[in-house]
């Protein structure tokens, strides 16, 4: 007896990853919760009763939350489900604290002293949270492939020269406290350094790309290090001229240690060489120490790093920031005063800009800073492991680089604040008062997604051949 023949035929095709959008949907809604509920804190503590913005606050955080991620999903379908969460919480984190900043009678003072009228920051916040996240959809919806930057290398190199040159342009760039990292168009104050950041780690994965090879080469191996060859020191001679002359002509300490310290990492990474990162290590320690010895703004904040509790360093910088800051970190103690519940604003104009986690430090303690800065460690781990899924090595030189400078800025902020190293003029990402900062780290953001989601999207199944097809089965 037989039975019908039948032809069976099959398909073996790519098993799509999950895009977890569903995913970042669910951690986007803890994200806006969360300084939603910190907002009602503050003004509990202040007032004794629910601030009136709290409605419109929470609105607005979850509309602009909500625009990006239906953005993502749309344009970036495969992106890491993190990455816009994390900086999503951060910046309605340093939102709540902001307001929390103007809402002190002893700052509204001051701003009446110096501008003759007080004007809050937490609404410009919000609004160049807007601008920043519309640059966010704007980097998604217009950067289809983050491969097209590579053709712009020496474009960029350009670009972020500009950038860096501007504030020393007369009539368009500012001094404000010692360093001239300004410039001052229309009514706005920008720092073209945070934009820079990006547009010089685009000149550093291209350039790197194409000569890696070289620069991996050593001539000779001493103390157990590779030494790399006498011409192939000079990109390295040249960027580390480049952060000098920063430092020397803008005082800006923060900026010369980001750009060189994001170009050792990166040239790390390119060449495996262990060499390298020493070799950077000596040049920025004796580039720093050579500059403070006779450039009299970065001696200042060099003394005021050692000695931050002296009269006479603070009669001579005219500041007791670093000293306030300190105390603000001892009295929050592990667990912290309460937000609304402490006396940061002691520190002065600087307390929701350069000082704003001395903020956290006093009103969440210990355990309110280690958890800001596991939520920066997420997000640089995230971009770290979009480097490694990178299956290109611009894109993983560029995921790297813009990870790295990420890191580096909180480094150097943190670590001026909480006098671990001199106080630099930058600003925390995400948390504290600054267009720049906040605009410039969304299209940060942007880039790291797009790349996420290159590397993270299947790769197309091939067509079904027909040698692939089951060969007809007839039994007995």
């Amino acid at each position: 007896m037989s039975s019908s023949s039948t032809t069976h035929t099959s398909t073996i095709g790519a098993i799509g990853a999950p895009s977890r959008r569903n995913t970042e949907l669910a951690l986007l809604a803890f994200a806006v919760v969360i300084p939603v509920f910190a907002y009602a804190n503050v003004g509990l503590a202040i007032d004794g009763e629910l601030p009136a913005g709290l409605l419109g606050y929470g609105l607005g955080l979850g509309l602009l939350a909500g625009v990006a991620h239906i953005v993502v999903r749309k344009f970036a379908a495969y992106a890491d489900p993190l990455l816009l969460p994390l900086a999503t919480l951060l910046n309605g984190l340093g939102l709540v604290v902001i307001w929390r900043l103007d809402q002190s009678e002893r700052l509204q003072r001051l701003g009446k002293l110096a501008y003759g009228a007080f004007s809050p920051s937490a609404p410009k916040q919000l609004m160049y949270s807007a601008i920043g996240i519309a640059l966010f959809v704007g980097v998604l919806m217009l950067l289809k492939d983050h491969r097209i930057l590579q053709r712009y290398t020496y474009i960029s190199m350009v670009g972020s020269i500009i950038l860096l040159l501007l504030p020393l342009v007369p009539g368009l760039g500012m001094n404000v406290f010692g360093a001239k990292i300004w410039i001052h168009i229309g009514g706005f104050s920008i720092q073209p350094g945070e934009f820079a950041k990006i547009v010089i780690a685009i000149f550093f994965a291209g350039y790197l790309m194409v000569k890696r090879d070289a620069l991996a080469l050593a001539s000779r191996r001493f103390l157990g290090l590779y030494l790399p060859r006498g011409r192939d020191l000079g990109p390295i001679i040249v960027v580390w001229a480049m952060s000098i002359l920063i430092l020397v002509f803008e005082t800006d300490l923060g900026t010369s240690l980001l750009f060189f310290g994001m170009f050792v990492v990166m040239l790390y990474v390119a060449t495996e060489r262990t060499s390298w990162i020493v070799f950077g290590l000596l040049m920025s320690a004796v580039g720093a120490v050579s500059v403070a010895s006779f450039e009299p703004h970065v001696q200042e904040r060099v003394d005021a790093w050692l000695n931050p509790f002296s009269d006479s360093v603070i009669a001579s910088t005219g500041s007791d920031q670093i000293a306030q800051s300190l105390m603000a970190f001892g009295s929050g103690g592990v667990l912290g005063t309460g937000l609304g519940q402490g006396n940061s604003d002691l520190i002065g104009f600087a307390a929701n800009s350069d000082f704003v986690l001395a903020t956290y430090g006093e009103e969440m303690g210990l355990a309110g800073v280690m958890a800001v800065l596991l939520i920066y460690g997420l997000i640089v781990e995230r971009g770290v492991r979009t480097a490694l899924a990178a299956r290109d090595p611009f894109g993983k030189l560029l995921a790297v680089g813009l990870s790295g400078a990420f890191a580096i800025q909180v480094f150097v902020v943190a670590g001026g604040v909480m006098g671990l190293i001199p106080l630099t003029g930058m600003t925390m990402p995400f948390l504290a008062y600054g267009g720049s900062s906040v605009i410039a780290n969304w299209a940060l953001v942007g880039i790291l997604i797009r790349i996420s989601d290159t590397a993270r999207r299947p790769a197309p199944s091939p067509a079904p051949s027909p040698d692939a097809e089951m060969t007809q089965v007839v039994r007995p």
